[in-house]
């Protein structure tokens, strides 16, 4: 099984790990940081998959976040006509370069049922995003079915409304003649609404068009 994008992704966050620590130094938290700290944020994604030779589809993620708290739910990503429920511990480190780190652990049930260790990641610079969210699904009704899922974005935001990227995926939600798909993206956000249009498999297959809209309040 190869993932390229998922061992690159390992290889530079150990890299980078080695400098923000460096850069990082303690302070004492500020009235501002207690009060955020004490506050949830929530996400929504939800996104349309118009696959080719296939059945089109819509997955949704809900995710909320306490302090280090982190708490997610999918459905129609693993597989379709299955959900997943995830909890794991956030922690950053870093100020010019950022580096956010969210293992995980997720039961997984449905048309798919399973155990799945997972791990979301971003590293940013400025206007630039490497993010990568991979999991592991252990499959306990069929271990000859387990499998690899990743979904790794590079982006650029030359502006605060608009951003643009390239993005790489390994799904059984859909089957296509591709085994790493791969693609590009381009997005546009107002306040806290984003939308974002990927393409894949363009050149090697016939694409796969996602459209992805998401809120966080």
């Amino acid at each position: 099984m190869r993932t390229p994008s998922h061992f690159a992704m390992f290889a530079l966050i150990v890299v980078l790990v080695a400098q923000v620590r460096a850069q990082t130094a303690s302070r004492p938290p500020s009235d501002a940081d207690a009060s955020a700290a004490s506050q949830w944020s929530f996400s929504f994604v939800t996104s349309g998959y118009l696959v080719p030779h296939d059945q089109s589809y819509v997955s949704s993620t809900l995710a909320a976040d306490h302090r280090w708290l982190h708490l997610e739910a999918r459905y129609n990503y693993e597989y379709q006509e299955t959900g997943s429920v995830w909890a794991g511990y956030n922690f950053s480190v870093g100020d010019r370069v950022l580096l956010e780190v969210t293992p995980m652990l997720g039961a997984v049930f449905g048309h798919t049922t399973g155990i799945a260790p997972g791990c979301n990641i971003s590293i940013s610079y400025k206007r630039l995003e490497l993010s990568a969210q991979g999991e592991y699904v252990l499959n306990t009704d069929d271990r000859a079915a387990s499998f690899f899922y990743t979904w790794d974005e590079l982006t650029y935001s030359p502006s605060d409304w608009f951003h643009a990227g390239l993005v790489a995926q390994r799904t059984r939600a859909y089957h296509t003649g591709v085994d790493v798909q791969r693609g590009f993206s381009v997005g546009a956000a107002y306040k806290k609404m984003d939308f974002t249009t990927y393409i894949f498999n363009a050149g090697w297959t016939d694409p796969t068009v996602v459209l992805a809209l998401s809120f966080k309040f």
